[in-house]
């Protein structure tokens, strides 16, 4: 599986398409916010010969959802989450004003919801689904046991992790969920972040100064 990090919106949030050899991919947390945007997730698509067939929510802030309803009506694709996040979607225009930004509506509801243990594939790829709240009540992660390759959303960052200061954060929750879950994988898998640039188990379990 190859992983094509594409950064958006003001925020420098993390969109993710995740491909393999067969063609298809999954867009991870969709983030574009404008014309240009989503003219640069196309491109990409159309150049690589890609056939997108999963809309994936690591979870739903406004940063990761601002292009949501684009992928989804252009490529006829519905969206999975968690289900404990879905009261951040009628949310979601009054939470963008919040940061002086206006968008004309809230993002379609996740029809897919996935719970922790679940497998998503696509191609010859299976992502398996780890549910770790804290950063937000929904917050999942998307291991690639096989490719070694995990998509960690907001839960996770180099030399950090997620905020747990906004509603349905919890702080103690998240460091527990990263520990017990992330902390016990191989220190090779590389982890592709919601904000930032990649890492790895290892490098985080020696030098992240949160756990």
């Amino acid at each position: 599986m190859k992983v094509k990090i594409l950064v958006f919106n003001p925020f420098s949030e993390n969109t993710l398409i995740l491909y393999d050899e067969t063609g298809e991919c999954a867009i991870v947390d969709p983030g574009m916010i404008s014309e240009e945007e989503n003219e640069s997730l196309d491109a990409f698509i159309v150049s690589e010969g890609l056939k997108p067939v999963k809309l994936l929510q690591t979870h739903l802030h406004l940063d990761h959802v601002f292009g949501t309803g684009y992928v989804a009506e252009k490529y006829r694709l519905a969206a999975e989450a968690h289900k404990d996040d879905l009261p951040l979607v009628e949310l979601h225009k009054d939470y963008a004003l919040n940061f002086g930004i206006q968008v004309n509506s809230n993002p379609p509801m996740p029809e897919t919801f996935l719970e922790e243990g679940d497998v998503v594939k696509f191609g010859n790829t299976k992502l398996k689904v780890m549910h770790i709240p804290g950063h937000s009540l929904g917050g999942i992660v998307f291991l690639n046991e096989e490719e070694k390759i995990l998509i960690s959303g907001d839960v996770l960052f180099q030399g950090s992790v997620g905020r747990s200061d906004l509603p349905g954060g919890n702080h103690a929750q998240l460091i527990s969920g990263i520990k017990e879950k992330l902390l016990t994988l191989d220190d090779e898998i590389v982890v592709y972040p919601g904000h930032g640039p990649a890492t790895t188990i290892g490098e985080e379990r020696r030098s992240n100064p949160y756990l």
